[in-house]
């Protein structure tokens, strides 16, 4: 019995098993809400929580790197709102080809996640306050820019909004088939590169990993770049998704995206998880959504609601992998 207590601790203490509680709870809400509703189980409607939550995989990979570095960004969703309104700006207001406007706001998201990251470690500041301060920064400068909503109805935005790629009888949207392969990318650098190897060893012990002579400063600066960035693709999804640039686009979504990263089976701690874990809490988090509009006859707010159970609960078995991690040692 003592063995049978050993190896389920020790497998609630490996790395791969919220990920695992995780599959399995998508499984069941699917299951549930095919039994509930008829045509719920179709694969359009499965297509359909990657369609709508494209932008939100995007932000949920970058947070991913940020968190397993033990940090956090509290950034991103007023990044995304502001890629939006540079975007449509630009577009509409100074006529510059679309492929340029994609490209500048790449770049500023790149460079805005930089410049936190620089101030996070070479000030030795704390990330929740930097990136408290970037949320701020970010959504006040979409105001400079318009109070506004700016439509956009550039030609490619339009087509890319519009098309409609056949994928087994049904179809995705070219911003879903981007969020897959930004996920593809950051899951082969996180498992198969240095740059991944020295997230993880800064998340598990940033003093360990100076120790080890990694370059903490750079992969730091490289790991808020990142999320800068794919908050900023977020928000070039989200504008092929709205044709808009709004200030008030994506307000919460930095927290829709640490759940869906936790969910996933990231520690909060930071050195533990997987990046891919991202696109199965996304699909939990699009699952309850659908569910509820199947139902109708309940509040959106209950969305928020049942992320807040998970939430606690996922907290108490990420104490669980702590504490069976700890007895193993």
């Amino acid at each position: 019995m003592s063995s049978m207590i050993l190896r389920g601790r020790a497998w609630m203490a490996s790395p791969y098993f919220t990920s695992l509680v995780t599959v399995v709870l998508l499984a069941v809400l699917l299951a549930a809400g095919g039994v509930a509703y008829p045509g719920f189980l179709s694969l359009q409607v499965l297509f359909n929580l990657l369609i709508d939550n494209a932008f939100l995989l995007v932000i949920a990979v970058g947070m991913s790197f940020v968190i397993l570095s033990g940090g956090i960004d509290l950034s991103v969703g007023s990044v995304l709102a502001l890629t939006t309104m540079i975007s449509a700006w630009l577009l509409q207001s100074w006529h510059l080809p679309p492929l340029l406007v994609i490209a500048i706001a790449l770049a500023l998201g790149a460079g805005f996640g930089a410049a936190m990251g620089a101030m996070i470690h070479y000030f030795k500041l704390q990330p929740f306050i930097v990136t408290l301060a970037g949320m701020f920064l970010a959504r006040g400068l979409c105001y400079l820019i318009s109070i506004n909503s700016i439509t956009i109805d550039d030609p490619l935005y339009v087509a890319m909004s519009q098309t409609q790629l056949p994928v087994l009888g049904g179809f995705i949207s070219p911003g879903a088939l981007i969020a897959l392969l930004t996920l593809a990318a950051a899951v082969y650098v996180a498992h198969c590169t240095p740059f991944g190897r020295a997230i993880y060893a800064v998340g598990g012990s940033e003093q360990s990993a100076l120790m080890m002579g990694l370059r903490v400063g750079r992969t730091k600066v490289l790991i808020y770049a990142f999320s800068g960035f794919c908050a900023a693709l977020a928000g070039v999804l989200f504008s092929f998704y709205m044709l808009s640039g709004y200030g008030l686009h994506a307000q919460g979504t930095e927290l829709d995206a640490i759940a869906a990263v936790v969910i996933g089976g990231t520690l909060l701690s930071g050195g533990y998880g997987y990046v891919a874990g991202s696109l199965s809490g996304v699909l939990v988090l699009g699952t309850i959504q659908t569910l509820i509009a199947f139902d109708g006859t309940l509040s959106s707010w209950w969305t928020r609601i049942v992320i807040g159970g998970l939430l606690f609960v996922f907290c108490v078995v990420q104490r669980l992998m702590a504490l069976g991690a700890g007895r193993k040692t």
